[in-house]
């Protein structure tokens, strides 16, 4: 068993709280495992129920486990995660890292624009739009549903393609010959209804991550608005940002 070092500059439920991370990690302790009591982490570590408290503390805020009232402390299952610093599809990104990522393809339909479709795509009120939905599955899990509108000659090309096992933006790409450039995106959280609920496998009520982004052409023309909806617990966005140099306080 690892020991902790009570002589250490270090404090003692830091010294826990790496110790239990680096089993979280490794699978010693499982994702939907029950942690040992607290009791039974001071025993075996030789500290004080308020040393575990903080590391257990210190793991939950890390989202590494959770809590059931009644039932104790429990791994929670890890993340997937999509850095953001460039501009990819959900599997173009996940992919690289190892996952598995398939659609399920739910709609898609020619219809005309609503007033907000048309604004972002830069259209009249009423063109026509083609409508994707899919929900994205990441190592056999629904993470995601993507609500995709893009103009009907770009909408009309996807429809060939095969959008369960490929990102739209490579259909673009690659398909299309349109050169994508840059992306807008907006990020909010919204409470799951019916139809997230039934699509995510969600509570209803559950909390949902959901990102508005619009995507250019390498040209700027306005190209893919989407609504994508990310359940809370199983997925991250993540980016870096640079402090701007010159900058004065």
């Amino acid at each position: 068993m690892a020991e902790l070092f009570p002589l250490s500059p270090v404090p003692l439920y830091s010294q826990l709280r790496e110790l239990l991370r680096s089993r979280i990690l490794d699978g010693t302790y499982p994702p939907h495992s029950r942690m040992p009591s607290e009791n039974e982490l001071g025993q075996s570590f030789g500290v004080s129920r308020i040393t575990v408290r903080q590391a257990l503390g210190d793991l939950q805020k890390e989202g590494l486990i959770f809590k059931n009232h009644g039932k104790g402390t429990f791994v929670a299952r890890p993340k997937a995660f999509q850095n953001v610093s460039t501009l990819q599809g959900l599997a173009e990104s996940m992919s690289q890292m190892g996952y598995e990522v398939i659609n399920r393809l739910h709609s898609l339909k020619h219809l005309p624009a609503s007033a907000r479709v048309a604004e972002r795509l830069g259209l009249e009120e009423g063109a026509p739009v083609t409508e994707i939905k899919r929900v994205r599955l990441v190592n056999r899990e629904p993470v995601s549903l993507e609500v995709t509108y893009v103009p009907r000659a770009v909408g009309e090309k996807l429809e060939k393609a095969d959008l369960v096992a490929r990102d739209i933006f490579l259909i673009i790409e690659n398909d299309c010959g349109i050169a994508l450039g840059h992306a807008d995106l907006a990020i909010d959280a919204v409470l799951a209804d019916a139809d997230l609920t039934r699509a995510l496998d969600v509570e209803e009520g559950a909390s949902i991550m959901r990102i508005e982004r619009l995507t250019h052409a390498a040209d700027g023309t306005p190209l893919d608005f989407e609504y994508l909806y990310y359940r809370g617990d199983a997925f991250q966005y993540r980016l870096r940002i640079d402090r701007q140099k010159g900058s004065h306080a």
